[in-house]
């Protein structure tokens, strides 16, 4: 079991998973970008210790947690000027909770690795709520080995912890996750918005639709916020955007034709240009509902 966990990354996301390893008992380093968000963090969870940098988080450190955007972040927090593969000793366990491209998981896992170093690709699915109350969905990638030793620090984190095979694998797994999540999010907007255009009260079909086949955790979640616009993000449109356009250059390298994810990633693209991108991803029924959700009041944050 890793005592000494560093955490590097204090976004939507991070910080409450931060808050649960605290509560767990765990003897936490964390580093942000911007230093304030991390300061603040510690001066609410007395004993965390604030890093100057990644090398200095993960200086005494048997598990570093990497929490950012996508690869070419992960990639600057552990092999930038002060990265904290400066500083990992042989032996020690990365564990990347970022989504992003499951080649690039592999290509980081393989230089890790070549310095003695453990690497889990080990991304989360639940947003913002679920990150706060420790019960997120981890998928994993990687060793076994890794996988058992990270465990108690996953479980930390989340309800359900699964090992979903070799390197990438959690990559791959949590970007096809979220590309159906984004179509179904489209299609309860699209509903939505037939709905009320057709005069149909959008309660209504809510109702009838969760008792049935037609019902989903997007038609649960995101029905409400969609139809009040209320966009504070849990989980951005933009990170939503970029997951989706990971798997479809996943599915083209493959060979796999998605055609729904394409349309998805079409119509989360009209919404990042109309300026969406850092509402929450419900904001994609303002696309569907076009020129008539000017008349609609809109809360993006």
């Amino acid at each position: 079991m890793a005592d000494k966990v560093a955490f590097l990354g204090l976004g939507i996301m991070g910080r409450p998973m931060s808050a649960n390893l605290v509560k767990a008992g765990f003897a936490l380093t964390v580093w942000n970008r911007t230093p304030d968000r991390a300061e603040s963090f510690a001066a609410e969870h007395p004993g965390v210790r604030v890093a100057s940098s990644p090398l200095d988080a993960a200086a005494d450190a048997d598990l570093v947690i990497t929490m950012v955007v996508d690869a070419p972040d992960v990639e600057q927090v552990l092999f930038g000027a002060r990265g904290a593969a400066e500083s990992l000793r042989e032996g020690a366990l990365v564990v990347d909770m970022s989504t992003i491209a499951p080649t690039a998981s592999r290509q980081i896992g393989e230089r890790l690795g070549a310095q003695g170093i453990g690497f889990l690709d080990a991304p989360v699915t639940g947003s913002r709520p679920k990150a706060e109350d420790g019960t997120l969905t981890i998928m994993v990638g990687g060793e076994a080995a890794h996988f058992a030793r990270a465990k108690p620090v996953l479980e930390a984190l989340g309800a359900l912890v699964v090992h979903v095979g070799p390197q990438g694998h959690g990559s791959m797994v949590k970007l096809i996750n979220n590309t159906v999540a984004a179509a179904n999010a489209l299609a309860v907007a699209e509903a939505l918005v037939l709905a009320r255009t057709s005069g149909v009260d959008p309660a209504a079909l809510r109702r009838v639709m969760s008792a049935g086949s037609g019902g989903s955790a997007m038609l649960e979640l995101k029905a409400e916020p969609m139809l009040a616009h209320d966009f504070e993000p849990l989980f951005k449109l933009d990170h939503m955007l970029k997951d989706v356009r990971h798997c479809l250059e996943e599915a083209e390298a493959l060979g796999v034709d998605l055609r729904v994810g394409s349309v998805t990633a079409e119509r989360y693209g009209e919404a990042a240009q109309e300026g969406l991108g850092n509402c929450d991803f419900a904001a994609v029924v303002s696309v569907v509902e076009g020129p008539a959700s000017a008349e609609v009041p809109t809360k993006k944050t």
